[in-house]
């Protein structure tokens, strides 16, 4: 297949921390046929799409190079418009897609020549009843949030350099938050809500496991100790988590409560002076002070996705 009938848009600010070669010629080559689109600074994704539907030759397929929010934004809009989604890594962790195993730009386009593709279950969060969100990987309220936060006031500092900087500030600021789920109140760390079943030794749950996820898989850490072990849980990878359970950095498993669910609501409330935000895939999301009601539900099998042969846990399925 040559591309017609794709649209590809590309986030430029995706992944500016890791040096990769540019996807252009690929595009040329592989899918001479499709429209590419470079999403410039301060335009609106959405408006790109709707555009492109409104027109006389609207797209088959919606194409996104970038990282895991712009992942996920297109996946909200090829749900509202009924589209499957080409993904292709572009941004620095690419959790979403390295799930479904594709690790680079050619894996992607090759699932896509195939017309190999799987059905992918979401989670839709909604916090005070605003529009819902489509997640991929996973929501977090707490610790690591308010490290996003930090990091994000300091992007003049650079993607390393700043998130250093924040590491320490959000370290000496941390403070647990209340939640109340069921009517029973806990002051916590941090809550992190996985899109399908995940790894039971990870509190932070950044990258997805399965591909037909149908269950939220919620990992409660109780501020029963240390603010450095609350950031220690933060480690997303295993090696990461083995060093720091070895030299008794890694929270208790006492305190880590595991829930495996449909759905989940919760009243979050910060500490005066804390913002009222929450992350999906990597995306800062902030509401008015005071807290906010968080609510999760998974949907199975929500959206079509290219991916190759034998994706993780779920069959080929190509629509």
């Amino acid at each position: 297949m040559d591309g017609r009938g794709v649209l590809i848009v590309r986030n430029a600010q995706s992944g500016t921390a890791v040096i990769r070669s540019d996807p252009a010629t690929t595009f040329a080559e592989r899918l001479p046929g499709a429209v590419v689109h470079e999403l410039a600074e301060g335009e609106d994704l959405a408006e790109v799409v709707a555009e492109a539907m409104k027109s006389d030759a609207a797209p088959d397929v919606l194409g996104i190079y970038g990282g895991d929010g712009s992942v996920s934004r297109m996946a909200y809009l090829a749900r509202q418009h009924d589209r499957r989604l080409l993904a292709m890594p572009g941004g620095t962790f690419n959790h979403f897609v390295r799930a479904l195993g594709i690790e680079g730009v050619d894996d992607a386009i090759d699932a896509y020549d195939a017309d190999s593709a799987v059905a992918v279950g979401v989670v839709e969060a909604t916090a005070d009843a605003e529009e819902p969100v489509t997640v991929l990987n996973a929501v977090s309220i707490g610790a690591y949030p308010e490290l996003i936060e930090e990091r994000e006031r300091r992007s003049s500092l650079g993607k390393w350099i700043g998130g250093a900087v924040a590491t320490a500030v959000a370290l000496r600021r941390a403070e647990p938050l209340t939640i109340v789920r069921d009517g029973r109140r806990a002051r916590v760390w941090s809550v992190f809500v996985s899109v399908g079943r995940n790894d039971p030794d990870r509190v932070a749950t950044m990258q997805r496991q399965e591909t037909d996820a149908a269950v939220l898989d919620v990992r409660i850490h109780h501020a029963r100790g240390s603010k450095v072990r609350a950031f220690a849980s933060l480690a997303f990878g295993k090696r990461s988590a083995a060093v720091l359970r070895a030299i008794g950095l890694f929270p208790r498993d006492a305190d880590i409560e595991r829930l495996v669910v449909r759905e989940l609501e919760l009243q979050v409330r910060p500490e005066p002076g804390h913002p009222s935000v929450f992350v999906h895939d990597g995306e800062l999301e902030e509401r008015a002070p005071g807290g906010f009601t968080l609510r999760c539900v998974a949907v199975p099998r929500a959206l079509t996705v290219f991916a190759p042969p034998g994706a993780p846990g779920a069959p080929s399925s190509p629509r």
